[in-house]
C-alpha cells in the first residue's frame, strides 16, 4: 500500500473530486446538446422545406406573351461591328487572288462567303467574288449575282478585302493569258495557320488558288475579335439581297403586320432532317422505307434507335408538338403565323392538329400576289424571300436548330439586329413531358412546358457556349455599351457605327 507524504493525501482527494465534477459538467453539456438538436433540428428542416416548397411554387409560371411580341432585353448592348483597334485597308501589292465555291443550301453559301472574306483578309488576297453552287436540291443556279447586290457588296467591305468579278488577264512575253487557279480542299474548320502556311505558300506558287468546297472550312472560334467583327460586317451589312427581293419580302411583311403581329416558324420537318435524326417510328412502314433509303444514301452509316433520340431531345419537334408548345404558353388562335418550310414530310396528316390550333396559317405563296414565287418557290429566291420575313417578324421560332444554317443564321442576325424575340423550343428539357402525355399522363402538360420554356433565352445578350455557332451568337465581340465598365465592350464613335447601320437591308 502506497505511503503519502504530508499534505499529499488531501491534494490527491481534491483533484480527483474536480475531475468528477468536470466529467459531471461534461455530461450536462452533452445532454444539453443533444436536447439541442433534437429540438432545433425539426426547425430547421420546416425552414428549408417551406423555402423549398415557396421557391417551386412563387417561381414564375406564366408567360408573357404581350412582352414576347417586344424585343427583348438590351441590357445596354447594342450591334457594333466597326473596328476597335488599327485595322489599315487592304495593301495596294496582294499576295494573289482567291477564289472559293460555296456548297450548300442559302444559309450554309452565306456563311462561307463571310468566311472567304476573313480568308482573302488573313492572305492579304484579292478576292473572287464568291461562286454558288447550283445545289441539287434547290436546282437553282442564280450565282451571287442573282441573289446579292454586287456593287453594294464591294463598296460596303473596301476598307477590308480587295474584291473582283473575276480574275484579270494578265500580259506576258507579247501575249495575253488567264491566270490558271490552282485547286486546293481546306481541311473541315481550318485554322489560320493552315491560311498562312498551306494556302499562301500556293497562292504565292501560282498566283491564284481556287478552295473547293467551301462550307465549314474556317474555324468559327477565333481569338481575334476584329476578325470576328469582319465576319459580321460581311453577314449583316455587306450581303444584302438585290433590290426586287427586299421589296418582295417587305410587301409580304406589310401585308402580315396589316393585321397586327405576326410570327414566324421554321418549320423543320422535312424528308433530309428526319432521315439526318433517324426518328423514323412515328411514321407508316412505308414512309420508314423512304426515310431510310435516303439516309442510307446520304448520311453515314449509324446504329439509331428511336426511343433513346427521341429521350435526349435529338427528334425535330412534330407540328403538333409546335403547336402544344404555343399553346402552352399562351398564344391563342388568333395568332398569324407565316411558315417557312419545305415540302413537309407526312404531308397534312401531320400539319392538321397543328392548323386545328392555329388556323391562320401563311406562307411565301399564299401572300404574294406577284406571283413572282410561283415557280420557284424551293428555289434560292423563295429561301431569300423566307429568310427575310423570319428575320422582320416579330417573333420567329426554329424548331430544330441543331444542324440548321436557316434557323442558326437567323437566329443571329435578329440578335444583331436589335435582340428581337426567339422562341427556341428545349427539345431535350421537354422530351419527358411529351413521352408522359402520349402515356397519357396529361395532367400539368401545359405547366410542364411553360417550365421549360421560362428557363430558355427569348433573344436577349447571352454567353457563347459551344456547341452554339457563332454565326448563332455574335455577342459580344460584335456588340458594345455606351457606358461600360470594361473598354473593350465600348461603343467606337457614334459616326463609325451610323455609317455601317446606314447600310443594313432591313433599315
Amino acid at each position: 500500500m502506497r505511503s503519502y507524504r504530508s499534505g499529499e493525501g488531501t491534494t490527491f482527494k481534491k483533484l480527483h473530486h474536480n475531475r468528477q465534477q468536470l466529467k459531471q459538467v461534461k455530461g450536462l453539456y452533452y445532454k444539453l446538446a443533444i436536447a439541442a438538436v433534437f429540438l432545433i433540428a425539426p426547425a430547421l428542416y420546416f425552414v428549408y422545406f417551406a423555402t423549398s416548397y415557396s421557391s417551386i411554387f412563387d417561381s414564375p409560371t406564366e408567360v408573357d406573351v404581350q412582352k414576347l411580341w417586344d424585343a427583348a432585353d438590351s441590357g445596354g448592348w447594342r450591334p457594333s461591328s466597326v473596328p476597335r483597334s488599327d485595322w489599315p485597308p487592304p495593301p495596294s501589292e496582294s499576295n494573289g487572288y482567291l477564289r472559293v465555291r460555296c456548297n450548300g443550301g442559302l444559309n450554309q453559301q452565306r456563311t462561307a462567303i463571310c468566311n472567304a472574306v476573313l480568308a482573302a483578309r488573313i492572305m492579304n488576297a484579292i478576292l473572287v467574288l464568291p461562286e454558288l453552287d447550283a445545289n441539287s436540291y434547290w436546282h437553282d443556279d442564280s450565282g451571287f449575282q442573282g441573289l446579292y447586290d454586287v456593287d453594294h457588296f464591294i463598296k460596303t467591305l473596301q476598307n477590308d478585302v480587295r474584291i473582283v468579278e473575276s480574275i484579270p488577264e494578265i500580259k506576258k512575253n507579247g501575249k495575253t493569258k488567264k491566270i490558271k487557279a490552282f485547286q486546293l480542299r481546306p481541311p473541315r474548320d481550318a485554322p489560320i495557320n493552315w491560311y498562312t502556311t498551306t494556302a499562301l505558300e500556293k497562292m504565292k506558287e501560282h498566283g491564284a488558288i481556287y478552295l473547293t468546297p467551301f462550307s465549314h472550312r474556317l474555324a468559327e472560334e477565333i481569338d481575334n475579335p476584329e476578325y470576328q467583327r469582319l465576319r459580321c460586317r460581311v453577314n449583316y451589312h455587306a450581303l444584302v439581297f438585290k433590290p426586287h427581293i427586299i421589296e418582295l419580302s417587305h410587301n409580304i411583311v406589310n401585308k402580315l403586320r396589316s393585321q397586327g403581329h405576326f410570327m414566324s416558324i421554321h418549320l423543320r420537318f422535312e424528308m433530309d432532317m428526319l432521315s439526318f435524326a433517324g426518328c423514323f417510328d412515328i411514321f407508316s412502314p412505308e414512309e420508314q422505307k423512304i426515310l431510310k433509303k435516303y439516309r442510307k444514301e446520304n448520311f453515314a452509316e449509324k446504329k439509331l434507335i428511336y426511343s433513346e433520340r427521341r429521350a435526349i431531345g435529338k427528334c425535330p419537334l412534330t407540328p403538333e408538338e409546335v403547336g402544344l408548345i404555343l399553346r402552352a404558353m399562351g398564344f391563342d388562335n388568333s395568332t398569324r403565323i407565316y411558315l417557312a418550310a419545305g415540302e413537309l414530310f407526312g404531308g397534312e396528316r401531320f400539319m392538321k392538329p397543328f392548323r386545328s390550333m392555329f388556323p391562320l396559317l401563311e406562307n411565301h405563296s399564299t401572300v404574294d400576289s406577284s406571283n413572282e414565287l410561283k415557280d420557284n418557290t424551293q428555289g434560292l429566291i423563295g429561301s431569300a424571300v423566307d429568310y427575310m420575313v423570319c428575320l422582320l417578324s416579330d417573333i420567329f421560332m426554329p424548331t430544330y436548330d441543331g444542324p440548321s444554317n436557316f434557323a442558326n443564321n437567323l437566329l443571329g442576325h435578329r440578335l444583331y439586329s436589335g435582340f428581337r424575340t426567339a422562341i427556341r423550343p428545349d427539345r431535350k428539357g421537354l422530351a419527358p413531358v411529351f413521352i408522359d402525355r402520349e402515356k397519357g399522363r396529361t395532367a400539368g402538360f401545359e405547366e410542364a412546358v411553360r417550365r421549360v420554356m421560362l428557363k430558355t433565352n427569348f433573344g436577349g445578350p447571352h454567353k457563347r457556349v459551344s456547341p452554339e455557332s457563332f454565326y448563332t451568337n455574335s455577342w459580344s465581340e460584335c456588340f458594345c455599351q455606351t457606358s461600360a465598365s470594361n473598354p473593350a465592350d465600348r461603343c467606337p464613335t457614334d459616326h463609325l457605327i451610323s455609317n455601317l447601320n446606314s447600310k443594313e437591308q432591313d433599315s
